[in-house]
């Protein structure tokens, strides 16, 4: 048995999960984002954590907190970790795959959908009560989905769980570039591989699904959104750093680029401000790709499940450095 400190607010069924396994279980039972400080003092002397993607975990933290045998971390992405720094120091990571592939893509379609479509807008026209009758040149008029080119940039299972919506349910033709071709993904959907640069040059839509990497960080720059069509809408669901977020802005207010839909920021939780001023085809939300009570509560029951096997010395069903096995 052993001691877990759990740096945020989680579902009150996760941590009966833990303590029911016999573990003692302190929580910073708030939505403060702990700084990182706070955080070494906090997890000092435990032998697990249970982290959101958004408490940094480095070398600092692990040489400090030297009893952690696991950090279990209630998300997919796992960048907020010094991964490498745990391995040496013999810790074990792990994370929460496939639970939210599909609430993911839900979620990611109703960006595209929202900004394509200017459902905020038209939101806050109708709450002011500034709609006076349906006329033909309405205000808020978007442009359609259906039969429209969706580019995917990380062929993923969130990827996948998009393409297959946007196939299937709005007849559109999906054009994809990956670090390896999916040919069964092709073969279902009659998706086609492409080059990046080409990738740029024919969506229409263009929804960002890689990971956060050294390689994939600033991608979306200047240059390369001066390659996207004028009347393209970028969809970001993945990790905000994959963007620059003031070269987006300028290629808005340019009219280089239609539209953007974003639910990860650069520098989380702060939200761009010259992104905030633009309405237009502009859709933003505060992470909530995988906000749905369903999924959230079955990530945090599988970071606990994860924990519990770690600590009991079986092999986490979810580990990401392997190599400390």
């Amino acid at each position: 048995m052993g001691e877990i400190f759990v740096t945020r607010r989680i579902f009150p069924e996760a941590i009966a999960t833990l303590e029911d396994a016999g573990h003692e279980v302190a929580i910073n039972d708030t939505s403060t984002i702990l700084s990182k400080a706070e955080l070494i003092e906090r997890a000092r002397g435990s032998d697990g954590l249970i982290c959101l993607l958004n408490d940094e975990i480095g070398a600092e933290l692990l040489d400090v907190c030297s009893d952690l045998r696991v950090v279990s971390n209630v998300a997919v992405g796992y960048d907020n970790i010094d991964v490498d720094a745990a391995t040496e120091r013999n810790v074990a990571v792990t994370n929460t795959p496939g639970v939210l592939t599909e609430t993911t893509a839900d979620l990611t379609f109703a960006l595209l959908m929202s900004a394509a479509r200017r459902l905020p807008e038209a939101d806050v026209y109708s709450r002011q009560d500034r709609y006076d009758g349906w006329e033909l040149m309405q205000p808020h008029m978007g442009v359609d989905v259906y039969n429209k080119t969706l580019g995917i940039w990380g062929m993923g299972r969130i990827g996948r769980a998009v393409a297959r919506r946007a196939h299937n349910g709005f007849d559109m033709d999906v054009i994809y570039n990956s670090q390896n071709r999916k040919l069964d993904i092709e073969a279902e959907l009659d998706a086609e591989f492409v080059p990046f640069d080409e990738l740029l040059e024919r969506s229409e839509f263009l929804s960002v699904h890689t990971p956060l990497t050294d390689e994939t960080a600033g991608t979306f720059t200047t240059e390369t959104l001066a390659q996207m069509r004028d009347d393209a809408v970028l969809i970001n669901a993945a990790r905000g750093p994959i963007v620059d977020e003031d070269d987006l802005a300028d290629a808005l207010e340019a009219g280089e680029l239609l539209g953007a839909a974003i639910d990860t920021f650069e520098d989380e939780p702060r939200v761009n401000p010259r992104l905030a001023e633009i309405h237009e085809f502009v859709t933003l939300a505060p992470h909530i790709g995988s906000a749905s009570r369903e999924t959230r509560l079955q990530m945090a029951q599988m970071a606990a499940d994860n924990m519990i096997a770690g600590l009991g010395d079986s092999v986490p069903p979810n580990i990401v450095n392997e190599e400390v096995l």
